[in-house]
């Protein structure tokens, strides 16, 4: 049985330390999350705020990654989704310092006092018009509910000023948030391009964004070797998370 089939079960994915149900998800856990949930800087953080949470997977990831003083909030639009995601984190071992909230970003932004040491999001980014099959499906992968500015703007009301600000797009969709980010005011302080194979052209950007300027740090990640097994980097980042590593 290989190590995917192994970790699936209950229409979800087991970790070494959580399982994800994902069944009432539009997106489904994936190696986007779980490389942004690996990736994203935790040194010194307290608060973190999980964007678009879907079924939990960072918020849960962070909160394996982080101890028992950081608490996690995690923002869902579509309900079923949040509902979902609030059973995941129960029945996890962090349910004590991570919370869900079903709301619309744009709208539950503005309301609070509170500021994040930590933003993740592993965002829309289909441009208005490409079919994404259903409505949940079109609201979790298409930028027409939530624009890059948008989501840019929100995280820049919601980050402490010591605080990072990560998400994981494909590589065309990536610099051109760098753009947009840039104008915004934000600076880019880590950047790691993903690509399949040695020989193969980046495919996925990690990036994190900070109010602060500062050097920004590079560089590059395959996720396969030549023999086709995870290389040493993705297996170094992910050893934590999957079972059979």
């Amino acid at each position: 049985m290989s190590q995917l089939k192994a970790q699936l079960r209950r229409d979800g994915f087991t970790f070494k330390q959580f399982f994800v149900a994902h069944d009432r998800c539009a997106m489904k856990v994936g190696t986007d999350g779980i490389l942004l949930g690996a990736w994203a800087p935790v040194a010194g953080v307290k608060r973190i705020l999980d964007i678009g949470s879907g079924s939990g997977l960072l918020a849960l990831m962070l909160a394996q990654r982080t101890d028992e003083s950081v608490t996690i909030d995690a923002v869902e639009l579509d309900p079923e989704a949040a509902e979902q995601a609030g059973e995941n984190l129960m029945e996890s071992p962090w349910a004590g310092r991570t919370a869900i909230h079903c709301a619309d970003i744009l709208r539950w932004a503005p309301e609070q006092t509170a500021r994040f040491d930590l933003i993740v999001s592993n965002p829309p980014y289909y441009e208005s018009g490409v079919a994404c099959g259903t409505v949940q499906r079109q609201q979790a992968r298409s930028t027409d509910t939530l624009s890059h500015e948008a989501l840019l703007a929100c995280a820049a009301q919601l980050i402490s000023e010591e605080g990072f600000f990560c998400v994981v797009l494909p590589e065309s969709a990536g610099s051109n948030f760098i753009t947009k980010a840039t104008e915004m005011g934000w600076f880019l302080r880590l950047r790691t391009d993903v690509a399949d194979n040695d020989g193969r052209l980046p495919h996925r950007l990690l990036l994190a964004l900070s109010p602060k300027a500062g050097e920004c740090f590079s560089d590059r990640m395959v996720i396969r070797g030549p023999d086709q097994r995870y290389s040493d980097d993705y297996t170094a980042l992910t050893r934590a998370f999957y079972l059979f590593m």
